[in-house]
């Protein structure tokens, strides 16, 4: 298991990959085929607008507070594959990263829910670091937007300088 240390935290809040709203979210992805979606507030977005993401990471909370239950309930039929899971705030579990990575090996079983009983802020570094180079993983930025990040050897680079610190 890795943690976050308190050091790192303005770090995360560094924008990795391109900060859009809504609307150029939902534009950049209209033709993207393999979209990973970090948090409930965006997979919510990707799903009531009929993109599909191959796989989805939430945990039904949204800064802080319970999501609205239609929207979590809309969020929990998603998906062919759910998978349950323990993170605690400011840690990324091996249960974390054996649920990414079986998402992404067994894709075509997809798409997959992995639920988060915890906090699945840090899954996008997972999700980031193990995505093939044609993957695009999404999450959302508090109070700022969507990032939208292409899995580069770039981003990917990002990524593990940070894992490195944990």
């Amino acid at each position: 298991m890795r943690v976050l240390p308190k050091d790192l935290r303005g770090k995360l809040k560094e924008p990795i990959g391109q900060l859009v709203n809504e609307n150029e979210l939902l534009e950049l992805l209209r033709y993207d085929e393999f979209i990973v979606s970090v948090g409930d507030l965006v997979t919510f977005t990707l799903i009531k607008n009929g993109i599909t993401p191959k796989i989805a990471i939430v945990d039904y909370v949204t800064e802080r507070k319970k999501i609205p239950e239609d929207r979590g309930k809309k969020i929990s039929m998603f998906g062919n594959v759910h998978i349950k899971i323990k993170n605690p705030k400011g840690t990324l579990t091996d249960d974390l990263w054996n649920a990414v990575d079986r998402a992404y090996k067994n894709i075509d079983d997809g798409p997959f829910l992995i639920e988060i009983e915890g906090e699945e802020d840090l899954g996008s570094l997972v999700a980031i670091y193990l995505a093939p180079s044609y993957a695009t993983i999404i999450y959302g930025l508090p109070n700022k937007g969507v990032l939208v990040v292409k899995a580069t050897e770039e981003h990917k680079s990002k990524v593990k300088e940070i894992l490195d610190k944990m």
